[in-house]
């Protein structure tokens, strides 16, 4: 097997279809085998069912691996990785957003090209409104300067890799993943190719602000421990503010008196200093909490039930 194109899909029941047909169409001719493996990340439309319609059809080879429940795009990449039988191995959605054509010249790219391990897609041109656009700028520019690995702005799960790769990255068995964090991680060479987010065929998008927000968050807490750092700076700063200003106060007392009792500024510091102590316990326990569900060692992901089509049965 040539390659294998792994789809997550939440609530996608109207694009799985369109997207086997743009796949059939875009590699027709290519001259090599390729599967689709579809996974279920435990929809509640119709996604399920016409998966299921698509791996009795077996217009090409479909493996469809179905979620117990909704685990998140994350472990759905993993499953499918895990599943994939391709030397090269594609992440794509299958809202047609990312088209199947740009998987072919990825292809090309690591066949002619083999100092390459990794073809990585980026969008330039978003049609995003502009805050939207500040925040991901922001949050590029602040977790490349917090962690210890490289993200490119702007790159997207949709990427075509070699199987070395893949292996790789199933060895990172850790719960909550950022996929552009663990790729940077592993290293391996990248080539970096840009293109242009279509519409979606149907439905709506799954990922709003807050979501994004969360998304974030996993990355930085995933591959940075400088909020800690920031936490213990943020004390050290603080203990050292509250001694120069108990200075002060006794100089001021000592040598002009107080007359007038600080009120405002004894209200002002106090809540200053509870906002801080909140913040570092907010930093501290995200990680703790991380480690906590970290340590109870449970799966990425649990499959109902895997398609495979090596297992159909003639109809």
């Amino acid at each position: 097997m040539k390659l294998s194109l792994i789809a997550p899909c939440y609530n996608e029941g109207e694009n799985v279809q369109p997207f086997q047909d743009a796949v059939i169409a875009a590699f027709d001719g290519c001259g090599y085998d390729y599967e689709i493996v579809f996974v279920d990340d435990g929809s509640r439309d119709a996604t399920l069912h016409n998966l299921k319609k698509i791996h009795a059809a077996q217009k090409c080879p479909v493996k469809v691996i179905s979620f117990s429940r909704n685990f998140g795009k994350e472990a759905g990449i993993y499953a499918g990785m895990k599943e994939a039988r391709g030397e090269y191995i594609c992440l794509i959605d299958a809202d047609l957003q990312q088209r199947p054509e740009i998987v072919r010249d990825m292809v090309k790219i690591l066949d002619e090209q083999p100092e390459f391990d990794v073809v990585a897609a980026y969008q330039d041109r978003r049609g995003e409104g502009r805050v939207l656009s500040f925040f991901k700028k922001s949050f590029y520019t602040l977790i490349n300067r917090l962690s210890n690995v490289t993200l490119q702005p702007d790159a997207s799960d949709f990427r075509t890799f070699r199987r070395s790769v893949r292996d790789s990255i199933l060895e990172l068995t850790e719960y909550h993943r950022f996929s552009k964090g663990i790729f940077a991680w592993v290293g391996y060479d990248t080539c970096f190719i840009p293109y242009t987010a279509c519409e979606r065929n149907a439905g709506s998008t799954k990922w709003n602000f807050g979501k994004l927000f969360n998304y974030a968050i996993d990355g930085i807490i995933g591959f940075s421990t400088s909020p800690l750092r920031i936490a213990s700076h943020f004390g050290i700063g603080t203990a050292g503010a509250a001694i120069l200003y108990l200075i002060f106060v006794i100089i001021e007392k000592l040598f002009w008196g107080i007359d007038i009792p600080g009120y405002a500024t004894i209200i002002v510091l106090t809540l200053l200093l509870g906002g801080i102590q909140l913040l570092c316990i907010g930093i501290i326990g995200e990680y703790v909490g991380r480690t906590f569900e970290q340590t109870k060692d449970r799966p990425i992901y649990i499959a109902r039930e895997i398609l495979d089509y090596e297992e159909k049965t003639d109809v």
